[in-house]
């Protein structure tokens, strides 16, 4: 009797790498009052795709109104409620509400509540999670978080301000 052939190997298997990323892991980026979990920053994904969770305090202003030219931004609300603008309108969305931003849409968000908002947050590609580690080394060397630096380091990233949409949006829908 003749012992069936196994595909049975002592090798490591080799193929794309998976990244896991736990509830307590992930690079972590403090900008003011908005707290990052970095959770996937283009390495895996050929860098076609970049998640992050953002955690807005309650009355945290959001950036200044911008449009990114080279990569769409999807906002998943996970708890606490959003306020997006997008032009002139405004919209407030919940916990369980996706909000996508294409490229060439003005928008900015915010949390005008009392408690805090967590979102997540996808970037595809992934050219703009440099950013917020940028801000963040502008703030580890000592330059405040303004709207100018903030534009100015956007700029960096195919992304500029919104200025036509620069007065007040209108009420949230």
């Amino acid at each position: 009797m003749t012992a069936e052939p196994t595909t049975e190997s002592t090798e490591p298997a080799i193929g794309p790498a998976v990244s896991v990323v736990g509830p307590d892991d992930g690079e972590k980026i403090l900008l003011g009052t908005t707290r990052l979990r970095i959770l996937e920053d283009g390495r895996t994904t050929g860098h076609r795709l970049g998640i992050g969770e953002t955690v807005l305090a309650p009355h945290t202003d959001g950036p200044p109104q911008h449009r990114h030219a080279q990569h769409d931004e999807g906002f998943y609300v996970i708890s606490g409620s959003v306020r997006f603008t997008v032009g002139r309108e405004s919209y407030d969305a919940g916990a369980g509400t996706l909000v996508m931003i294409p490229p060439g849409a003005p928008h900015t968000f915010a949390n005008p509540g009392d408690r805090p908002a967590v979102m997540l947050s996808t970037f595809t590609p992934d050219l703009y999670v440099q950013y917020f580690r940028d801000l963040q080394d502008m703030i580890a060397g000592g330059q405040a978080l303004s709207a100018e630096a903030t534009v100015r380091t956007m700029s960096r990233y195919a992304t500029e301000p919104a200025t036509d949409f620069a007065g007040p949006p209108e009420h949230p829908a």
